[in-house]
C-alpha cells in the first residue's frame, strides 16, 4: 500500500524520472511549463506517493497570478505508468488540496482533462474568463473553488508569479 509524504530535496532525482517516464521530454513546450519557469513550486503543496521505499506519484503546486491577483495552479500531477489505476493521483490530489485550502487559498486552476479531473471537483472555467501565455486548449483550463466564490474572483491573464 502506498503512503502520500510532503516532497523532501532528495526525491528530485526521483521525480524527475517520473516525469521523464510519465510525460516525456516534450512536457516542457507546454505552457503550462513557461508559467513554472524561474518559480519555484509551493513547498508545502508538492507530496509524493511512495510505496515499498520508491516514488509511486508526484503532486506539484505553483503560484501564479491571474488578472494581477496571486492564484494556485496545480500540475504537474504524475504516477509511473506501471501504478496507474489505483488511486494514486486522486489521494495526492485530495491531499493536496485540503492542504491547500488549510493554507487560505481560494481556487486552484490547472490545465488538464475534465472528465478525469472532475472527480476531484474541478470544472472548466468559462470562456474567455481567463487567458494564458502561448498556445492553450481553453477546453482544458480547469477550476476549482477552495472557499466559497474564490474562484469567481479571479479573471484575466494567468502569469508567472516573479
Amino acid at each position: 500500500m502506498f503512503t502520500l509524504r510532503p516532497e523532501r530535496p532528495e526525491d528530485g532525482p526521483a521525480i524527475d524520472a517520473l516525469l521523464d517516464k510519465s510525460f516525456g521530454p516534450g512536457r516542457f513546450a507546454k505552457t503550462a511549463y513557461r508559467l513554472r519557469e524561474g518559480v519555484d513550486c509551493i513547498d508545502a503543496l508538492s507530496w509524493v506517493a511512495e510505496e515499498d521505499g520508491a516514488l509511486r506519484g508526484t503532486i506539484r503546486y505553483w503560484p501564479v497570478k491571474i488578472g494581477g491577483t496571486p492564484g494556485l495552479m496545480l500540475g504537474p500531477v504524475a504516477v509511473l505508468p506501471e501504478h496507474r489505476g489505483r488511486g494514486i493521483a486522486v489521494a495526492l490530489m485530495n491531499r493536496t488540496l485540503d492542504e491547500a485550502k488549510a493554507l487560505g487559498h481560494r481556487a486552484v486552476i490547472l490545465v488538464g482533462d475534465e472528465p478525469y479531473y472532475a472527480r476531484v471537483g474541478f470544472a472548466r472555467l468559462p470562456a474567455g474568463r481567463m487567458t494564458m501565455p502561448g498556445p492553450v486548449d481553453y477546453a482544458r483550463l480547469l477550476g476549482r473553488d477552495l472557499s466559497e466564490g474564490g474562484l469567481a474572483e479571479l479573471s484575466g491573464a494567468i502569469t508567472r508569479a516573479l
